[in-house]
Protein backbone atom coordinates (compact mmCIF):
# COMPACT_ATOMS: atom_id res chain seq x y z
CA UNK A 1 0.00 0.00 0.00
CA UNK A 2 3.04 2.05 -0.06
CA UNK A 3 4.67 4.31 -3.33
CA UNK A 4 7.09 5.92 -3.77
CA UNK A 5 8.53 8.98 -6.46
CA UNK A 6 8.09 12.71 -5.83
CA UNK A 7 10.42 12.27 -2.32
CA UNK A 8 7.54 10.86 -0.48
CA UNK A 9 6.67 7.68 0.83
CA UNK A 10 3.90 6.36 1.98
CA UNK A 11 0.55 4.59 1.10
CA UNK A 12 -1.12 6.63 -1.75
CA UNK A 13 -3.46 9.78 -0.25
CA UNK A 14 -3.39 8.42 3.63
CA UNK A 15 -4.94 10.66 5.99
CA UNK A 16 -1.69 12.00 8.61
CA UNK A 17 -1.71 13.43 11.32
CA UNK A 18 0.57 16.31 11.33
CA UNK A 19 -0.88 19.39 12.30
CA UNK A 20 -3.18 17.32 14.83
CA UNK A 21 -2.72 19.71 18.28
CA UNK A 22 -5.22 18.34 20.60
CA UNK A 23 -6.61 14.94 21.48
CA UNK A 24 -9.72 15.58 19.61
CA UNK A 25 -7.88 16.11 16.46
CA UNK A 26 -5.56 13.57 17.16
CA UNK A 27 -8.50 11.08 17.33
CA UNK A 28 -10.28 12.88 14.19
CA UNK A 29 -7.37 11.77 12.18
CA UNK A 30 -7.63 8.14 13.13
CA UNK A 31 -11.40 8.46 12.47
CA UNK A 32 -9.84 9.82 9.29
CA UNK A 33 -7.28 6.63 8.33
CA UNK A 34 -10.72 4.14 9.54
CA UNK A 35 -12.51 5.78 6.75
CA UNK A 36 -9.39 5.32 4.08
CA UNK A 37 -9.10 2.14 4.69
CA UNK A 38 -12.25 0.79 4.32
CA UNK A 39 -12.14 -1.88 6.99
CA UNK A 40 -15.00 -2.20 8.98
CA UNK A 41 -14.15 -2.78 13.09
CA UNK A 42 -14.44 -6.43 12.90
CA UNK A 43 -11.74 -6.66 9.34
CA UNK A 44 -9.49 -4.40 11.27
CA UNK A 45 -9.52 -6.89 14.25
CA UNK A 46 -8.54 -9.75 12.45
CA UNK A 47 -6.23 -7.91 10.78
CA UNK A 48 -4.06 -6.58 13.92
CA UNK A 49 -4.93 -10.73 15.00
CA UNK A 50 -3.26 -11.93 12.00
CA UNK A 51 -0.36 -9.35 12.79
CA UNK A 52 0.00 -10.90 16.59
CA UNK A 53 -2.01 -7.53 18.02
CA UNK A 54 -4.83 -7.61 20.29
CA UNK A 55 -7.21 -4.69 19.20
CA UNK A 56 -11.06 -6.00 20.07
CA UNK A 57 -13.60 -4.15 17.57
CA UNK A 58 -15.24 -2.58 20.34
CA UNK A 59 -12.27 -1.11 21.58
CA UNK A 60 -11.74 0.51 18.22
CA UNK A 61 -15.48 1.71 18.29
CA UNK A 62 -14.96 2.74 21.76
CA UNK A 63 -11.30 4.71 21.28
CA UNK A 64 -12.64 6.71 18.10
CA UNK A 65 -15.77 7.88 20.30
CA UNK A 66 -13.46 9.50 22.63
CA UNK A 67 -11.56 12.77 22.43
CA UNK A 68 -9.31 11.88 24.70
CA UNK A 69 -5.50 10.70 23.78
CA UNK A 70 -4.94 6.70 22.99
CA UNK A 71 -2.57 5.09 23.98
CA UNK A 72 1.00 3.89 22.27
CA UNK A 73 0.23 0.18 21.68
CA UNK A 74 -3.61 1.45 20.14
CA UNK A 75 -2.23 3.84 17.74
CA UNK A 76 0.25 1.33 16.83
CA UNK A 77 -1.32 -1.68 16.26
CA UNK A 78 -4.69 0.51 14.47
CA UNK A 79 -2.28 2.02 12.17
CA UNK A 80 -0.58 -0.79 10.99
CA UNK A 81 -4.26 -2.91 11.15
CA UNK A 82 -5.18 0.31 8.71
CA UNK A 83 -2.75 -0.80 6.12
CA UNK A 84 0.12 1.52 7.04
CA UNK A 85 3.96 0.31 6.89
CA UNK A 86 6.79 0.90 9.85
CA UNK A 87 7.41 4.50 8.37
CA UNK A 88 4.18 5.54 8.18
CA UNK A 89 3.06 4.08 12.05
CA UNK A 90 5.73 5.75 13.32
CA UNK A 91 5.06 9.09 12.69
CA UNK A 92 1.66 8.80 13.95
CA UNK A 93 3.62 7.63 16.78
CA UNK A 94 5.70 10.33 16.86
CA UNK A 95 2.52 13.26 16.65
CA UNK A 96 0.69 11.24 19.59
CA UNK A 97 3.83 11.85 21.89
CA UNK A 98 4.38 15.64 20.66
CA UNK A 99 0.96 16.18 22.03
CA UNK A 100 1.07 14.11 25.12
CA UNK A 101 4.04 16.30 25.98
CA UNK A 102 2.38 19.58 25.00
CA UNK A 103 5.40 20.14 22.21
CA UNK A 104 4.36 22.94 19.47
CA UNK A 105 3.35 21.26 15.99
CA UNK A 106 6.37 21.33 13.31
CA UNK A 107 6.35 24.48 11.23
CA UNK A 108 3.96 24.35 8.12
CA UNK A 109 4.78 22.07 5.38
CA UNK A 110 7.14 19.47 7.34
CA UNK A 111 6.37 16.37 9.39
CA UNK A 112 8.54 15.03 12.37
CA UNK A 113 10.17 13.11 9.76
CA UNK A 114 10.93 15.48 6.93
CA UNK A 115 8.27 13.71 4.89
CA UNK A 116 5.76 16.39 3.45
CA UNK A 117 2.70 18.34 5.34
CA UNK A 118 -0.52 16.64 4.93
CA UNK A 119 -3.60 17.78 5.42
CA UNK A 120 -4.70 18.82 8.49
CA UNK A 121 -7.23 16.27 10.29
CA UNK A 122 -9.40 19.10 10.93
CA UNK A 123 -10.06 20.15 7.05
CA UNK A 124 -12.06 18.20 4.68
CA UNK A 125 -11.76 13.97 5.11
CA UNK A 126 -10.95 12.47 1.83
CA UNK A 127 -13.74 10.45 -0.37
CA UNK A 128 -15.56 7.94 2.15
CA UNK A 129 -14.28 4.19 1.21
CA UNK A 130 -17.38 1.64 1.15
CA UNK A 131 -16.66 -0.55 3.76
CA UNK A 132 -15.94 -4.50 2.89
CA UNK A 133 -19.72 -6.12 2.56
CA UNK A 134 -20.15 -9.29 4.50
CA UNK A 135 -23.08 -12.11 4.04
CA UNK A 136 -26.22 -9.88 5.46
CA UNK A 137 -28.10 -11.82 8.15
CA UNK A 138 -28.25 -11.27 11.88
CA UNK A 139 -25.42 -10.19 14.30
CA UNK A 140 -23.14 -13.31 14.00
CA UNK A 141 -21.74 -14.37 17.76
CA UNK A 142 -18.45 -13.74 18.03
CA UNK A 143 -16.71 -12.78 21.61
CA UNK A 144 -15.30 -9.19 21.42
CA UNK A 145 -12.99 -9.16 24.27
CA UNK A 146 -14.43 -6.98 26.01
CA UNK A 147 -12.48 -7.37 29.36
CA UNK A 148 -9.57 -9.02 26.92
CA UNK A 149 -6.17 -7.54 28.05
CA UNK A 150 -6.45 -4.57 25.65
CA UNK A 151 -9.92 -3.76 26.66
CA UNK A 152 -10.78 0.22 26.57
CA UNK A 153 -9.70 1.34 29.39
CA UNK A 154 -5.70 0.56 29.05
CA UNK A 155 -5.79 1.65 25.35
CA UNK A 156 -6.92 5.05 26.89
CA UNK A 157 -5.21 8.08 28.33
CA UNK A 158 -7.66 8.34 30.88
CA UNK A 159 -5.10 12.24 32.61
CA UNK A 160 -5.67 13.57 28.81
CA UNK A 161 -7.59 16.55 30.12
CA UNK A 162 -11.14 16.60 28.19
CA UNK A 163 -11.24 18.49 24.89
CA UNK A 164 -14.59 20.21 23.32
CA UNK A 165 -16.32 18.34 20.74
CA UNK A 166 -14.76 19.65 17.34
CA UNK A 167 -18.03 19.88 15.51
CA UNK A 168 -21.95 19.77 15.74
CA UNK A 169 -22.60 16.93 12.40
CA UNK A 170 -26.54 16.59 13.64
CA UNK A 171 -28.47 19.71 14.36
CA UNK A 172 -29.25 20.03 17.68
CA UNK A 173 -27.21 17.05 19.00
CA UNK A 174 -23.61 17.25 19.86
CA UNK A 175 -22.31 14.64 18.74
CA UNK A 176 -18.77 14.49 18.68
CA UNK A 177 -17.31 14.37 14.50
CA UNK A 178 -15.88 10.95 15.50
CA UNK A 179 -19.41 9.65 16.62
CA UNK A 180 -20.80 8.83 19.85
CA UNK A 181 -22.32 6.55 22.17
CA UNK A 182 -26.20 7.40 23.08
CA UNK A 183 -29.46 6.23 24.75
CA UNK A 184 -32.58 6.70 22.31
CA UNK A 185 -35.65 7.24 24.67
CA UNK A 186 -39.35 7.28 23.18
CA UNK A 187 -39.95 10.73 24.01
CA UNK A 188 -43.15 10.01 25.63
CA UNK A 189 -41.89 7.07 27.95
CA UNK A 190 -38.45 8.24 28.82
CA UNK A 191 -38.18 5.66 30.85
CA UNK A 192 -37.77 3.35 28.13
CA UNK A 193 -34.47 2.88 25.79
CA UNK A 194 -34.50 1.53 22.26
CA UNK A 195 -32.68 -1.86 22.73
CA UNK A 196 -32.77 -5.35 20.93
CA UNK A 197 -36.18 -7.13 21.58
CA UNK A 198 -38.54 -9.39 19.38
CA UNK A 199 -41.30 -9.71 16.79
CA UNK A 200 -44.41 -10.56 19.32
CA UNK A 201 -46.56 -11.24 16.57
CA UNK A 202 -44.05 -14.34 16.20
CA UNK A 203 -43.43 -13.61 12.53
CA UNK A 204 -39.83 -12.18 12.57
CA UNK A 205 -37.17 -14.80 14.53
CA UNK A 206 -34.51 -13.12 15.11
CA UNK A 207 -33.73 -9.86 17.06
CA UNK A 208 -35.52 -6.21 16.44
CA UNK A 209 -35.58 -3.20 17.68
CA UNK A 210 -37.84 -2.81 20.42
CA UNK A 211 -38.74 -0.24 23.42
CA UNK A 212 -37.90 -1.81 26.98
CA UNK A 213 -37.10 -0.11 30.94
CA UNK A 214 -33.66 1.17 30.24
CA UNK A 215 -32.34 -0.41 34.00
CA UNK A 216 -32.96 -3.92 31.54
CA UNK A 217 -31.25 -2.23 28.08
CA UNK A 218 -27.89 -1.94 29.54
CA UNK A 219 -26.81 -3.91 26.35
CA UNK A 220 -26.12 -3.88 23.40
CA UNK A 221 -24.98 -0.55 23.94
CA UNK A 222 -25.53 2.09 20.97
CA UNK A 223 -23.50 4.30 19.56
CA UNK A 224 -24.16 6.80 16.66
CA UNK A 225 -21.49 7.25 13.67
CA UNK A 226 -22.07 10.66 11.42
CA UNK A 227 -21.73 9.38 7.67
CA UNK A 228 -23.05 13.06 6.26
CA UNK A 229 -24.63 16.21 7.77
CA UNK A 230 -27.43 14.81 10.11
CA UNK A 231 -27.33 11.56 8.95
CA UNK A 232 -26.38 8.55 10.93
CA UNK A 233 -25.87 4.84 11.62
CA UNK A 234 -26.98 3.29 14.79
CA UNK A 235 -24.75 0.78 15.72
CA UNK A 236 -25.08 -1.65 18.23
CA UNK A 237 -22.03 -3.08 20.33
CA UNK A 238 -22.85 -6.08 22.28
CA UNK A 239 -20.00 -7.76 24.07
CA UNK A 240 -21.19 -11.77 22.74
CA UNK A 241 -22.68 -10.78 19.54
CA UNK A 242 -20.53 -7.72 18.33
CA UNK A 243 -21.29 -4.84 16.40
CA UNK A 244 -24.33 -4.80 14.09
CA UNK A 245 -25.89 -1.72 12.18
CA UNK A 246 -29.94 -1.06 12.05
CA UNK A 247 -31.58 -2.42 8.62
CA UNK A 248 -34.69 -1.28 8.00
CA UNK A 249 -36.23 -4.49 6.89
CA UNK A 250 -38.30 -3.24 3.58
CA UNK A 251 -40.01 -6.69 2.91
CA UNK A 252 -40.41 -10.51 3.97
CA UNK A 253 -42.12 -11.39 7.47
CA UNK A 254 -40.35 -8.57 9.48
CA UNK A 255 -41.36 -5.59 6.59
CA UNK A 256 -40.93 -2.33 8.23
CA UNK A 257 -38.84 -3.74 11.47
CA UNK A 258 -35.71 -2.93 12.27
CA UNK A 259 -32.58 -5.62 12.73
CA UNK A 260 -29.57 -5.43 14.09
CA UNK A 261 -26.89 -7.02 10.77
CA UNK A 262 -23.36 -7.14 11.13
CA UNK A 263 -22.91 -6.26 7.64
CA UNK A 264 -22.63 -2.86 8.17
CA UNK A 265 -21.95 -0.94 5.26
CA UNK A 266 -21.32 3.16 5.26
CA UNK A 267 -23.54 2.58 1.30
CA UNK A 268 -26.55 0.86 2.21
CA UNK A 269 -29.22 3.33 2.40
CA UNK A 270 -31.56 0.70 4.46
CA UNK A 271 -28.85 1.46 7.46
CA UNK A 272 -28.92 4.89 6.89
CA UNK A 273 -30.83 7.27 9.01
CA UNK A 274 -31.69 11.27 8.98
CA UNK A 275 -31.96 12.58 12.40
CA UNK A 276 -34.14 16.17 12.50
CA UNK A 277 -34.99 18.74 15.42
CA UNK A 278 -38.84 17.77 16.27
CA UNK A 279 -40.73 19.46 18.96
CA UNK A 280 -39.08 22.27 21.55
CA UNK A 281 -35.46 22.95 20.27
CA UNK A 282 -33.71 23.02 23.43
CA UNK A 283 -35.30 19.56 24.28
CA UNK A 284 -32.98 17.34 22.44
CA UNK A 285 -35.63 15.65 20.75
CA UNK A 286 -36.02 14.16 17.25
CA UNK A 287 -37.48 12.46 14.06
CA UNK A 288 -35.71 9.67 13.23
CA UNK A 289 -36.13 8.88 9.28
CA UNK A 290 -34.95 6.07 7.50
CA UNK A 291 -33.12 7.79 4.39
CA UNK A 292 -33.72 4.29 2.30
CA UNK A 293 -37.31 5.53 2.33
CA UNK A 294 -38.00 9.06 3.89
CA UNK A 295 -40.94 7.60 6.65
CA UNK A 296 -40.27 7.70 10.01
CA UNK A 297 -39.94 5.41 12.88
CA UNK A 298 -42.33 4.91 15.42
CA UNK A 299 -43.81 2.41 17.61
CA UNK A 300 -46.07 -0.12 16.13
CA UNK A 301 -49.62 0.29 17.36
CA UNK A 302 -48.37 3.37 18.57
CA UNK A 303 -47.83 1.10 21.91
CA UNK A 304 -46.28 2.87 25.11
CA UNK A 305 -45.66 -0.83 26.70
CA UNK A 306 -42.68 -2.75 27.18
CA UNK A 307 -41.45 -4.53 24.19
CA UNK A 308 -43.21 -2.37 21.59
CA UNK A 309 -41.44 -2.70 18.70
CA UNK A 310 -39.92 0.20 16.64
CA UNK A 311 -41.39 0.81 13.05
CA UNK A 312 -40.97 2.17 10.22
CA UNK A 313 -43.92 4.45 9.09
CA UNK A 314 -45.78 7.57 7.34
CA UNK A 315 -44.35 10.53 9.14
CA UNK A 316 -47.67 12.06 10.74
CA UNK A 317 -46.42 13.78 13.61
CA UNK A 318 -47.91 11.71 16.12
CA UNK A 319 -46.23 11.27 19.22
CA UNK A 320 -44.92 7.90 18.90
CA UNK A 321 -42.65 9.68 16.07
CA UNK A 322 -40.85 11.74 18.82
CA UNK A 323 -37.36 10.53 20.26
CA UNK A 324 -35.12 11.86 22.93
CA UNK A 325 -31.60 11.02 22.19
CA UNK A 326 -29.35 11.37 25.46
CA UNK A 327 -25.37 11.26 24.67
CA UNK A 328 -23.78 9.49 27.37
CA UNK A 329 -20.05 8.38 28.25
CA UNK A 330 -18.47 5.74 26.44
CA UNK A 331 -18.92 2.06 28.07
CA UNK A 332 -16.03 0.86 30.50
CA UNK A 333 -14.52 -2.82 30.37
CA UNK A 334 -15.85 -5.12 33.17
Amino acid sequence: MSQTGGGTTGPVNAPQPAEAGTPAEFTAALKALRTWSGLTYRQLEAKATARGDALPASTIATTLGRTGLPRERFVDAFTRACGLGEEEAHQWLEVRRRIATGAPAPASGKTGRGGSRASAPGGPLPARAPRVRRAAGPVVAAALGIAATLGAGSLFDASAPPTAPPAMPVSGLRILAVGSWARIHPARTPGLCLTEGRDRRGRYKTAVAAQRPCAKAALPHVFLEPLAKDIVQIQWHHPRFGIGCLTVLRDGPGRDLLEPRDDCADDDRAQRFRVEPFGPSAAERFRIRPVVTGQCLSLRDQDTGDGAEVVQGRCSGAADQDFLIELIPPPQAP
